[in-house]
């Protein structure tokens, strides 16, 4: 048998990438559960700041919407609501929020998720050179340009964080 050089299978999120003509680089690392970001920056070797986080929210329509933030931030639902303007934005439950993206959580890519949702950016992560964002799978981030966020996924830049 040939040795293996460290190699992901694809995902929805890396097919989806590949097929919009994405560069990206993939960066594997040991998954803990209930680690975050702190866990992947630490193992990438990043600073967790430019590592970006997938969250599955819902209006008060349980309409579903993704929210892209720094690994350091938290989102302020109530100012996010007030720029993408509903009533009020909070997060879904773990199998709802798989239900509408196809990831577990903890995998969640913004790209090539099963339901099309509206993407939000927090405004500061597109001024980052490069991004680390969940490649859809646990313990999985690809490094991409935060530019494709807007020009591949149409995410909407907004001013949610709030400090940890």
């Amino acid at each position: 048998m040939l040795a293996k050089k460290e190699h992901v299978s694809e995902t929805p999120a890396t097919q989806w990438l590949k097929k919009n003509k994405v560069a990206f680089s993939e960066h594997p690392y040991a998954y803990e559960e209930h680690g975050g970001t702190s866990v992947s920056a630490r193992e990438l070797g990043v600073d967790e700041h430019s590592v970006v986080k997938t969250l599955v929210m819902q209006d008060e329509l349980a309409k579903p919407l993704i929210v892209l933030m720094h690994g350091d931030r938290k989102v302020s639902t109530k100012n996010l609501a007030r720029q993408i303007p509903c009533k009020s934005v909070e997060p879904c439950k773990p199998d709802v929020a798989q239900k509408h993206s196809g990831y577990l959580v903890g995998g969640t890519s913004p790209f090539g998720t099963k339901k099309t949702m509206p993407v939000y950016v927090e405004r500061s992560i597109l001024e980052i050179p490069t991004i680390y964002i969940n490649g859809g799978r646990r313990g999985y981030l690809v490094g991409i340009a935060p530019t494709v966020l807007v020009e591949v996924l149409q995410a909407r830049a907004v001013d949610c964080a709030i400090e940890e």
